[in-house]
């Protein structure tokens, strides 16, 4: 197993495991994005990603560090599949800021749940947004707490390069944004151990470019690029640019919930600061 149960409850400051029911994927899901946080700062550190279930239990539950999709999703799946909802993993290609044109590889993994006789989407960890969990019926929408509301749709045919199923979003009536795209074959887990490489170590993914970090709010999303923090809710966003290395270590402990030593932050503050 990859976690004790309780541990994990701990991890995510709940007192008792939830039904197995939508209200209660959605309670794990936001508890678990609220608690983790998103982050790729071990790639930007030099290190490897490792999905093995210790590696995981150890990084994200007992160091209480983030991670990133392949590991939140691992450890968020596992934990749910132990509360009595079963799942298994997708892959997807992420549009949210993809170049126009440009066919992108199949780097985002997250859970699909069985609740009942149903299956929905559930995804604890997309770095760019909090995507509530959603039934598998094309048209479903969820609304976040920092206003954008999250649509499934079943773009296209089966089997298509693309995928069959996107999931997309818009603020404030805006016209709809694609964010991911999958269909739902099966994933093996050399797959995603396959595509977890190709995010950690490729010169073109996002993740090797820059400090990538967020995590969910009450009544929000936060993010930081590099030395850029913005924070949404449903009717701000506020830009702060962090002034040097001491704010940077400070505001990632106090907002993200990621503590780094001394020696980790120096290594990273040439980069971000020059």
């Amino acid at each position: 197993m990859i976690c004790d149960l309780p541990s994990y409850l701990a991890r995510i400051g709940l007192a008792s495991a939830p039904a197995a029911t939508p209200h209660g994927l959605e309670q794990v899901q936001r508890a678990h994005r609220q608690s983790i946080g998103f982050e790729n700062l071990d790639v930007m550190l030099g290190r490897g990603i490792a999905l093995a279930p210790e590696a995981i239990r150890g990084k994200l539950v007992d160091r209480r560090r983030g991670g990133y999709c392949f590991e939140h999703n691992r450890l968020f799946g596992a934990m749910l599949a132990t509360m009595g909802m079963p799942t298994r993993p997708l892959l997807a290609r992420v549009w949210l800021r993809a170049a126009p044109g440009v066919m992108t590889a199949r780097t985002h993994t997250f859970s699909l749940v069985t609740l009942g006789s149903e299956p929905w989407l559930a995804d604890a960890g997309f770095g760019s947004s909090y995507v509530p969990p959603m039934p598998l019926v094309d048209g479903a929408t969820a609304l976040a707490a920092d206003g954008y509301r999250h649509r499934l749709r079943r773009a296209r045919a089966p089997g298509a390069l693309r995928g069959e199923w996107e999931v997309e979003r818009s603020l404030d009536g805006a016209a709809w944004e694609a964010q991911y795209s999958f269909d739902t074959n099966e994933v093996a887990a050399l797959d995603l151990e396959m595509s977890n490489h190709w995010v950690a170590t490729r010169p073109e993914s996002r993740f090797t470019q820059a400090c990538i970090v967020s995590i969910v709010q009450p009544e929000g999303f936060a993010s930081l690029l590099d030395r850029q923090m913005t924070v949404h809710t449903a009717t701000t966003r506020t830009v702060t640019e962090l002034p040097d290395a001491t704010a940077w270590q400070r505001i990632l402990a106090e907002v993200f919930q990621i503590e780094l030593d001394d020696a980790e932050v120096g290594q990273l503050a040439p980069r971000l600061f020059g």
